[in-house]
């Protein structure tokens, strides 16, 4: 198709204006033979004419009809939510005057983290509880910035030369029972606490003598000045017997200072499992607090993305215009029903609007323009 389109001798602007579609969504089916998800077949027939009108033969890939996938009624939301990951490449950070990529690998000092208020709060709260104990838990969907925010805190500490030692359990391969991985338990995590605080220790087989052993060593340590906080990534992963456990560590006191800080990250099943309607973890519950990451919605997408672009020393207004802001905003805003009507479902977080508009940089940057609405809704 491609070929028979370079001998009509048209411009893309031109034929996308005799056929009657955007100009990204042409250059997107010509040159990658990328259709849209809707109206595929309507296109394809406007191609079909613009072929004939200008004396050229109709390119087999359009005499032929796909063949018609099998229908999966949720599939076109999975799409929505599920975005290839994308980089700027070399030609797009040239072309649009930047030193580079701001969303890939780009959080590299915490000037370089957005602040909303949600992350400023959340931000605040792990950082009190790792200086002055607490049991908080961070809750967010992936993509979120649950991560950045903990490399954030251990950065932060550095910088502040706050005497807290972190500790962080290894949770590779931790699931919530032993069929789908291994569990984190208890005895793991105060095997990390004491190797955190009284490195070279061998813990006691004995769970009561072991149990004791943790509790003098973090004495020791809070005499010498220190603070503690435990740091588990992946908490939605926790089984609920290890999530009960935690609080015998959170009531680990010295006096009636605890010794102890307790940091829970993980996705939104994690909010699922500490919630108060459920009995087996009411004691956890009554003294955990949970803090949840909300998306860019409310004007904040367009404060995150002149952020991350001029972190990266560029312009916005010479990059991406309103509508641009607008289109990702509604690509990533999935609409579903419910009991309740039609309801709306955010997915502007961090990591989806990176890949997004990562995509559409690199395309318009193929095109010698700047990104438009248009182009972000043919990604």
């Amino acid at each position: 198709m491609k070929e028979a389109f370079r001998k009509i001798g048209k411009s893309y602007a031109v034929a996308a204006a005799e056929i009657g579609c955007s100009k990204p969504r042409l250059v997107a089916v010509i040159n990658h033979g990328e259709w849209p998800k809707k109206g595929a077949a309507e296109l394809r027939g406007k191609l079909r004419d613009f072929f004939k009108l200008n004396g050229a033969d109709i390119p087999a890939s359009l005499r032929n009809e796909p063949e018609t996938a099998p229908a999966h009624p949720n599939e076109s939301e999975d799409d929505d939510m599920l975005l290839r990951k994308a980089t700027l490449t070399q030609a797009t950070r040239r072309y649009f005057g930047l030193v580079r990529d701001p969303f890939n690998d780009e959080i590299r000092s915490a000037e370089d983290v957005y602040m909303t208020p949600d992350v400023r709060y959340v931000r605040e709260a792990m950082f009190q509880t790792a200086c002055h104990g607490g049991f908080v838990a961070v809750v967010g969907e992936s993509g979120a910035g649950k991560s950045t925010l903990r490399e954030d805190l251990q950065d932060r500490i550095n910088r502040d030369g706050r005497q807290v030692i972190t500790i962080e359990p290894y949770v590779l391969a931790m699931e919530d029972n032993d069929v789908k991985g291994k569990t984190l338990k208890a005895a793991h995590i105060a095997a990390a606490i004491l190797e955190a605080v009284s490195p070279g220790t061998r813990p006691y087989r004995d769970s009561e003598a072991r149990f004791r052993q943790i509790h003098r060593a973090l004495q020791e340590s809070a005499k010498a000045g220190n603070k503690h906080v435990l740091i588990i990534e992946e908490a939605h992963g926790l089984p609920i017997p290890t999530l009960k456990h935690l609080k015998r560590f959170f009531e680990l006191k010295n006096g009636f200072d605890r010794l102890l800080g307790i940091v829970l990250v993980g996705q939104t099943e994690l909010a699922q499992k500490l919630s108060e309607n459920n009995p087996a973890v009411r004691e956890v519950v009554q003294r955990c607090e949970v803090v949840t990451l909300l998306p860019l919605t409310d004007g904040r997408l367009a404060g995150y993305l002149k952020h991350k672009i001029e972190r990266a020393g560029g312009d916005i207004t010479k990059i991406m215009d309103e509508s641009a802001i607008d289109a990702v905003a509604e690509r990533l805003t999935v609409r579903g029903r419910s009991g309740r009507g039609v309801e709306e479902h955010s997915l502007l977080y961090p990591l989806a609007v990176n890949n997004l508009v990562s995509a559409a940089m690199n395309q318009a940057a193929e095109l010698q323009m700047p990104v438009d609405g248009d182009m972000v809704r043919g990604v």
